[in-house]
């Protein structure tokens, strides 16, 4: 497998680093083990314009992590239960990240996770996990899988983001990201 993804990866533009996410590995280092998951879903959101993202009303505590530095992990509780990993993207101050929507489990317990919260829980991501920078952590990284799951740019799906239809016109854009079928 290749190296971990560096700051310079995240800082392109989150529509790049969205789509390029797919197939690399997300890993999460808890108690010792490493559990590692192949990327299979993402969306972009993507600064104050976009009024799916939770920075289209201005900074907040909620969401300061959004306006800070690329490679930062954005964690953050849905419906008092689930929790959702998103990586912050482009410059500081430019409030963009990638949400990561599913991912496939390596490993012993192979399983689709499709899902932010599926995901979440399975690899023991919460809100401890907020501004982890991710591009040195030891607790939570993702590496380039050098292509060693034989994933392909032409499997790669786009689509509308989902459970943002409140968005108005920035709900139907194709910002969702994902791996077509089993093609990997």
């Amino acid at each position: 497998m290749g190296g971990r993804l560096t700051k310079n990866f995240f800082e392109k533009p989150t529509l790049w680093v969205a789509g390029n996410l797919l197939g690399k590995v997300l890993i999460r280092n808890w108690r010792g083990k490493e559990i590692k998951a192949i990327i299979t879903e993402a969306e972009a959101y993507c600064g104050f314009d976009d009024k799916a993202s939770h920075a289209s009303r201005g900074i907040t505590p909620r969401n300061k992590i959004m306006f800070g530095g690329a490679g930062r992990a954005y964690v953050y509780l849905i419906y008092g239960m689930h929790h959702c990993l998103n990586i912050v993207t482009e410059r500081e101050n430019y409030p963009s990240a990638v949400l990561i929507r599913g991912v496939k489990l390596l490993g012993g317990a192979t399983a689709e996770l499709n899902g932010p919260g599926k995901l979440t829980k399975a690899l023991h991501i919460d809100k401890s996990l907020n501004g982890e920078d991710i591009t040195i952590s030891q607790k939570l990284w993702i590496e380039d899988s050098n292509n060693h799951y034989g994933i392909r740019k032409a499997v790669v799906k786009k689509g509308p983001r989902i459970g943002v239809d409140y968005a108005g016109k920035w709900a139907k854009k194709p910002w969702r990201f994902y791996l077509s079928e089993k093609k990997f």
